[in-house]
């Protein structure tokens, strides 16, 4: 990987952050309102567990493989 690449990933990684924080404050707002719509609740959660595992998996592309 190049120095371009590790660029163009942690671009991304701020992408996501961005969007998860963003989830955070809209699923805040929706559970303060009473009533509110559990399924769309749900939906941002996963959505939220999506954009986790995209951070985890591009953050292990950042990390080198060491060979003990």
């Amino acid at each position: 990987m190049d120095l371009e690449d590790d660029v163009q990933i942690r671009k991304k990684m701020e992408e996501l952050q961005l969007e998860h924080r963003d989830l955070d404050d809209v699923i805040a707002r929706l559970s303060d309102d009473a009533p509110f719509d559990q399924l769309q609740v749900q939906r941002l959660k996963k959505r939220k567990l999506m954009l986790k595992d995209e951070m985890a998996r591009l953050e292990a592309m950042l990390i080198p493989d060491i060979i003990a």
